[in-house]
């Protein structure tokens, strides 16, 4: 049945495809033709991520084709750093049409390998008014021209929000079920529950061992070992450093009493055997492949880096029923100090998006096509699927999905088959452009709740929440700074900070496995504190500074 609906589906997007939005100037990009006789435009892409790549032949990914005359092969990512991948770019001279290079944005404006879009912008309407004048001047370069288009955290109309999409410490429902749902608010607290219910429970139902508390250190994800301490002391996610935002000024948070008693506990779990030994050398597909089974009780992450993979897994394999899932706690320090995990609000990543490179043949044309995604009957493609196929339309216009319906969207196969988000191009969060709907499914607040795990519904209910949010608060955007993380993305060594921040990053990647393993903590402790200071954080923590004194100054001036 659902083959016959979706067939039909398709014949009537492609009735509608020639009178929408019409098709970019012809251009020396490769073609193909549909079996209608419509031409296909044919598009290459990168993202230095890691990401799962879909069939030749995927079914949605065709509908789009269809309305938009453009379709794009996507590869991501895989066995190195975004800066290593993009460095072989680089040296090779060749790009595909798209490209996002993560954190190595910079080394590819630098190359000069992408193109200036800002003359174009006008021409594009959906892309144009993706973001506000003032927002599109910041993501002008020292050039004074705009190379990329941040892809995520913006919202059309209403900021819904039932995710922590963010860093946090999570835990499994299990094992807070176990305890009678506790209020845990500090790291200790969070440390002590762990260990009382491995000891109670060290295995899970079909004898295999729990691991109580993993963390990732891999290439640039060790953010999930490292910047705790600015979390635990009450502050949002700048990621690269505190700032206070009382005093505007910049705080190091690697040296601060918080830090020692953060990384002096992970050693004390170490030692416990709390802390998988793995943690240190465990790559990411390994990590992701771990809390797929089940095992970890605990870890700290952002939700992005393993919820969407993990939480599928966790489904197929039937985990759901055993507590599996994870929620968010707010954590801090000690008790009196305020959690600000969640910050409330969009977000402007000024460091990397999507850029166009100079490689591509029909810049308009990709272009069109990136205007195109941002229709609305596109990004209902995208994420909500097909009607009467992924999703059903109740008599109030709501969307809103069956137990088998979302049993497919999580399916491995179906996805790769079926399903294309065409997720690291520009998309909406927040509303539909219908004024009724949200734009993705895990967003709409009745089909969040019906699509949640048992699990995780007890245990909200049992907290008074009815959202991830709820189980941590929410914040405001605590300045115009914010974040400070885009700003330290784009530094390179050719500055004497960026050249700090570099070694800053590396020494941490060394020494901090050592100080939660090492058998004399202080000893351990002290010796990284000098190898710190002899990377000179001050050069850092000032140019930082003079950027989040920039960004404060062309606030007030346009609030003028």
């Amino acid at each position: 049945m659902k083959r016959k609906q979706l067939t039909a589906a398709f014949m009537v997007l492609t009735m509608a495809a020639a009178t929408m939005m019409g098709c970019a100037k012809d251009a020396q990009t490769s073609k193909t033709t549909t079996d209608g006789g419509k031409e296909i435009r044919e598009y290459t892409a990168f993202f230095a991520v890691p990401g799962n790549e879909i069939n030749d032949d995927n079914e949605i990914q065709q509908m789009i084709a269809e309305i938009t005359g453009a379709k794009v092969k996507e590869t991501w990512l895989t066995g190195q750093t975004a800066e290593e991948a993009v460095g072989t770019l680089i040296a090779g001279g060749e790009y595909p049409d798209f490209i996002c290079g993560s954190d190595g944005t910079a080394q590819l404006y630098d190359a000069g390998a992408l193109v200036a879009l800002d003359d174009y912008l006008d021409d594009y309407p959906n892309i144009k008014n993706f973001f506000t004048e003032e927002e599109w001047d910041k993501l002008r370069q020292s050039d004074g021209h705009i190379y990329w288009i941040p892809q995520f955290n913006n919202s059309y109309g209403e900021n819904i929000e039932t995710t922590h999409n963010d860093e946090a410490f999570w835990i499994q429902t299990r094992v807070l079920k176990w305890a009678g749902y506790p209020k845990i608010t500090t790291m200790d607290e969070y440390f002590d529950l762990i260990e009382r219910y491995n000891e109670a429970n060290p295995t899970m139902e079909d004898g295999t061992a729990n691991i109580p508390y993993t963390i990732l250190c891999d290439d640039w994800r060790y953010f999930c070992l490292e910047n705790a301490p600015l979390f635990l002391d009450g502050y949002a996610n700048d990621g690269s450093c505190i700032v206070d935002p009382k005093t505007e000024k910049v705080i190091d948070y690697n040296m601060t009493p918080t830090a020692k008693r953060y990384f002096q506990k992970l050693n004390e779990e170490f030692h416990k055997g709390i802390v998988d030994p793995e943690s240190f050398t465990q790559i990411y597909d390994e990590y992701i492949a771990k809390l797929s089974t089940g095992r970890v009780l605990g870890m700290i992450d952002q939700w992005w880096n393993f919820a969407y993979t993990v939480n599928d897994a966790l489904k197929q394999q039937g985990l759901e029923d055993q507590g599996c899932n994870y929620v968010p706690l707010p954590i801090t320090i000690e008790k009196g100090v305020q959690n600000n995990w969640h910050t409330s609000g969009d977000t402007l990543n000024v460091g990397s998006g999507l850029s166009i490179s100079v490689d591509c043949k029909d810049v308009e044309g990709a272009l069109q096509f990136v205007n195109d995604l941002l229709s609305e009957e596109v990004i209902r493609l995208r994420h909500w699927g097909v009607k009467d196929v992924d999703y059903l339309v109740g008599d109030d216009g709501l969307f809103y999905r069956t137990d088998e319906m979302r049993m497919e969207a999580a399916n491995t196969a179906y996805k790769a088959s079926h399903l294309c988000t065409y997720s690291y191009f520009p998309t909406y969060t927040g509303m539909s452009q219908d004024g009724i709907n949200a734009c993705k499914p895990e967003i709409q607040p009745l089909e969040f709740l019906s699509g949640l795990p048992k699990n995780v519904q007890e245990c909200l209910e049992a907290y008074g929440c009815k959202t991830y949010v709820d189980m941590i608060g929410t914040n405001p955007i605590p300045g115009p700074w914010y974040p400070i993380y885009s700003f330290v993305g784009t530094m390179t060594t050719a500055t004497e900070g960026g050249t700090a921040w570099t070694k800053i990053g590396e020494l941490k990647h060394e020494y901090l496995p050592k100080v939660v393993m090492a058998t004399d903590f202080e000893e351990a402790w002290t010796e990284y504190q000098e190898v710190y200071n002899g990377c000179n954080p001050q050069s850092f923590l000032d140019e930082v500074q003079a950027e989040v004194d920039r960004r404060i100054e062309v606030s007030k001036q346009s609030a003028q």
